[in-house]
């Protein structure tokens, strides 16, 4: 009876699993990984998704099983990257680079915010967006001390400058891997068509974030030399270890750009990077502190979603969006860029993302028989749409992105809060330029 009500009602019950674990992450009442291993324990349990897939031999398909829904491709990556950046950083490679950057400013403090923006924001493009801030921050204050000023303007426009850059690559920001592994997109096809906006974006952001800031960065002659002068040759704290972590980077990278030649998917050479880097560690030490609760917030979360989508969730909203959008590719990608970069301010863009990379491609299935078809060269402007929404949107607030959050409270902590609202009045700017300069790439690029 039980089983019955259940297969009758199988995408009511799931939707409102997914509503129900959104709530939660949202609120941050119970930990996210946690929502999402509970939720998936319950789509399990109550049959929504079978345990092992198999083939119907009525209806002539296979039928996923649970497995089949977690993407072990973004999973693999995600550990492999984290590994390799936190090997790499203990060598102190990553605060060498930006100080020797910061001697080039000859302490301007408009050059010094820029050029912390632009570190930050090249930096993660390669590495996590955490990553990046937790190894700017200590930077950042000791030359906001130098300065004797305020250090929360540099660190909102790194922030802001983290998000923005996390954009322009496959391995730049979670959401982004989650669209390439759904679309199979490669590194080089994000590098082609996200980093020139994403320059072009970055620049108009932090000139507007300099305009803003212009009577704060003031400094004597005397602080701007200190800045210049700064002693940067004990940064390096192991040469072995930077030389072996950065050759490997490097190797890791070109694997990347090279995946179209090769066929190798990313997440191998993430993997066999982060590998290589363990033979010369303690393993113990390195896995201690792995985001393994991301990892498993991933793999809780895209078995919620595989059971939302095995009872036909998906399509039903693919149906209903083509419906509002009466079937128009122009006005699907628009809605789609703003609806994304909105949400993603206030609510996490990773379960946001997860969500919607299936809905899109059941968008675009040719077998959907309105299916929004891009008739032009290369992938849909839909992913990418989602891609651009769903990552510049975290800068919206301060909940907008855990980089966001990190340092806000670390700032805190030091003496320098950064309150909501004082966050949203740059964020805010930051995320309307963006998609703005998002939504004319994307009409000249594809829709027009």
């Amino acid at each position: 009876m039980l089983q019955e009500f259940i297969s009758s009602h199988g995408m009511v019950i799931s939707g409102l699993i997914l509503v129900i674990a959104y709530v939660f992450i949202a609120t941050e009442k119970i930990q996210k990984s946690v929502v999402a291993l509970v939720g998936a324990a319950l789509t399990l349990l109550l049959g929504l998704l079978p345990f092992h897939g198999h083939l119907d031999s009525s209806a002539g398909q296979y039928i996923k099983g649970v497995f089949d829904y977690v993407e072990f491709e973004v999973i693999f990556l995600l550990i492999g990257m984290i590994i390799l950046v936190h090997i790499a950083s203990r060598s102190g490679v990553f605060k060498w680079m930006a100080i020797q950057l910061l001697k080039l400013t000859k302490g301007h403090p408009k050059w010094v915010l820029f050029t912390l923006a632009a570190f930050t924001a090249v930096a993660s493009a390669f590495l996590d967006n955490v990553t990046t801030v937790v190894l700017m921050m200590p930077i950042t204050f000791v030359i906001a001390k130098e300065f004797d000023t305020d250090p929360v303007p540099f660190l909102i426009s790194e922030v802001l400058a983290s998000n923005i850059g996390g954009t322009a690559t496959l391995i730049g920001d979670p959401p982004n891997i989650i669209i390439g592994a759904r679309a199979g997109l490669s590194f080089m096809d994000f590098i082609k068509e996200l980093t020139p906006i994403i320059a072009v974006i970055f620049i108009a952001s932090i000139a507007a974030l300099t305009f803003m800031f212009r009577k704060q960065l003031k400094a004597t002659p005397e602080k701007m030399a200190h800045i210049a002068n700064m002693d940067n040759s004990k940064t390096i704290t192991d040469k072995g270890l930077m030389i072996r972590s950065m050759v490997t980077l490097f190797l890791v990278i070109l694997g990347f750009v090279t995946h179209d030649l090769t066929g190798i998917p990313a997440y191998v050479f993430a993997v066999a990077g982060a590998a290589f880097l363990l033979l010369f560690e303690k393993p113990k030490e390195i896995y201690a502190d792995v985001e393994w609760l991301t990892i498993f917030f991933f793999v809780g979360l895209f078995i919620i979603i595989g059971g939302f989508e095995a009872n036909g969730g998906i399509n039903f909203l693919a149906n209903k969006l083509i419906e509002v959008t009466n079937g128009s590719l122009n006005l699907a990608t628009m809605l789609i860029l703003w609806g994304s970069g909105i949400l993603s301010g206030v609510i996490d863009n990773i379960p946001y993302t997860a969500t919607m990379a299936p809905l899109i491609s059941e968008l675009i299935n040719p077998e959907n028989a309105n299916a929004l078809i891009y008739s032009g060269t290369g992938h849909s402007p839909l992913w990418w749409a989602l891609s651009l929404g769903a990552c510049l949107g975290g800068n919206l607030t301060i909940i907008g992105a855990a980089a966001n959050v990190i340092v806000s409270e670390t700032s805190t902590t030091k003496g320098y809060p950064i309150s909501f609202m004082r966050f949203m009045k740059y964020g805010a700017l930051v995320t309307f330029i963006s998609l703005l300069l998002s939504s004319i790439y994307l009409y000249v690029r594809y829709l027009r």
